[in-house]
């Protein structure tokens, strides 16, 4: 079935967000856009203005005036649909938006449902599968570093790359099924050394991107970090100075924090999700104490950071258990001195010379707390994030590059022993399926419906 059928009819959804603006964008997409749209367009005639034009002039619904609008061109295939598309500029007030819309489906037009543009958009070639859930990345990005991955995918960086593969696959796929119509004159059209070349070349690809995933999370889900450590070792001062505003209540007593806070920053970026758990001690009656100090506990565990904060005027000998526990749960960590200014810097240094993966500062004189910025960035990242390059942040693309792997580990051992053209073809076919499946060149409806379901109506 051609999987265009049943898209031949037009769209029209408000393009920009909903509420009072400056301006609305209405977009129509489909093959009576430019009617439609002309209709209602008393200034001129649009069907005989060429494509990517903008026109000035008054929309009206029969006798009334709905808005003086602007008017934006773009006829197929050179569009983003690659059908005829219309952008209406309008005042940015609901009612007028909601009354040129009501007179676009008066004309015949349809309200676009969730995603359906950029759906048109894939489904007319315009776009790939993983470039049109790039939109939606872009859409939500909100730090540089998702901006530009997202960027870096949407213009084809990772798809290009797989395309690529895929195509070489399939070349040597093909030969090696011809194989089998020659089986009895035991002839080989596909050079095995060749073929292993590229079979290697994919497993270096597959695997880089499935370890990039780590990070891409990072980059588009942010960072947890549970701050933990005693009573009044400095936890919610050290909160309220990586926010610079009073987030959290600061006290001298015990216990003053009794349920985690949590808040957002941006350090280079990235976006850190903190939060200022209770102090854990091991001996407290209080019962809501207790619940809090549980709570601790669970975020740690849950947590992709963990910044454990001691006061430099403790043993030395319990910070060096700190690490030795926190390494028992396999849990990514900082050991955080505070109160170096009690202390001195000088005295702290010496007391702890041998101490890893600890930073000194002084949460309440605001000391050093830059260079903690720097060491929690280094401590996810573990190096400089390579935006040029492709990073996984799709759970979709992530697991069927999981089975490709599994695909490609059967094709070489089938090689290695030697095993004919049709059970080598059974895991050529497999790994091309999911490589297909990430750039949508093999695909289901259910599958697309539900990618762009997810997607804001309009895009």
């Amino acid at each position: 079935m051609n999987k265009l059928t049943g898209w031949d009819d037009t769209i029209v959804a408000l393009a920009t967000a909903p509420g009072i603006g400056a301006i609305g964008v209405i977009r129509l997409s489909g093959k009576d856009a430019l009617n439609i749209v002309n209709d209602l367009f008393t200034s001129k005639n649009l069907l005989e203005q060429p494509s990517h034009t903008i026109h000035v002039g008054f929309m009206k619904d029969g006798e009334k005036v709905l808005d003086e609008v602007v008017v934006s061109l773009f006829k197929g295939p050179a569009s983003y649909t690659g059908e005829d598309v219309a952008e209406i500029g309008c005042h940015g007030s609901p009612f007028i938006e909601g009354q040129i819309i009501d007179a676009c489906i008066k004309k015949g037009a349809r309200l676009a449902k969730p995603g359906e543009f950029t759906q048109r958009a894939f489904l007319h070639g315009k776009l790939d599968l993983a470039q049109a859930e790039a939109v939606a990345d872009l859409i939500a990005s909100n730090t540089e570093a998702s901006h530009q991955t997202a960027l870096h995918t949407m213009r084809g960086g990772f798809s290009t790359k797989l395309k690529e593969l895929r195509e070489r696959l399939i070349r040597f796929s093909a030969l090696i099924e011809l194989e089998l119509d020659f089986s009895q004159e035991d002839v080989e059209f596909a050079d095995r050394k060749q073929f292993y070349d590229l079979i290697y070349e994919i497993q270096q690809t597959t695997t880089r991107l499935i370890t990039s995933f780590r990070l891409g999370n990072v980059i588009k889900n942010g960072v947890s970090v549970a701050i933990i450590g005693k009573p009044n070792a400095g936890k919610s001062t050290l909160l309220n100075v990586l926010l610079n505003e009073d987030r959290a209540i600061v006290s001298d007593i015990p216990g003053t924090t009794r349920d985690t806070i949590e808040e957002v920053i941006n350090i280079d970026g990235i976006l850190f999700r903190l939060i200022d758990t209770a102090g854990i001690r091991e001996h407290t009656n209080d019962v809501i104490e207790m619940a809090g100090v549980e709570r601790s506990l669970e975020k740690m565990k849950q947590a992709n950071l963990v910044l454990y904060l001691f006061d430099v005027n403790d043993d030395k000998s319990e910070v060096s258990h700190l690490g030795s526990e926190i390494e028992k749960h396999q849990l990514n960590y900082l050991l955080v001195g505070n109160k170096v200014d009690q202390l001195g810097e000088e005295e702290t240094i010496i007391k702890f010379a041998d101490s890893d993966r600890v930073v000194f500062i002084s949460a309440k004189q605001n000391l050093h707390t830059g260079v903690l910025k720097e060491r929690m960035v280094d401590a996810v990242l573990q190096g400089q994030v390579q935006t040029e390059s492709t990073i996984i942040t799709n759970a979709r693309h992530y697991h069927a590059l999981k089975e490709m792997e599994k695909s490609l580990v059967g094709i070489k051992n089938g090689l290695d022993s030697n095993l004919p053209g049709d059970l080598l073809s059974l895991d050529i076919r497999r790994c091309l399926y999911f490589l297909g499946e990430i750039t949508g060149e093999v695909s289901n409806e259910d599958t697309l419906d539900y990618i762009f379901s997810k997607f804001c109506i309009g895009k």
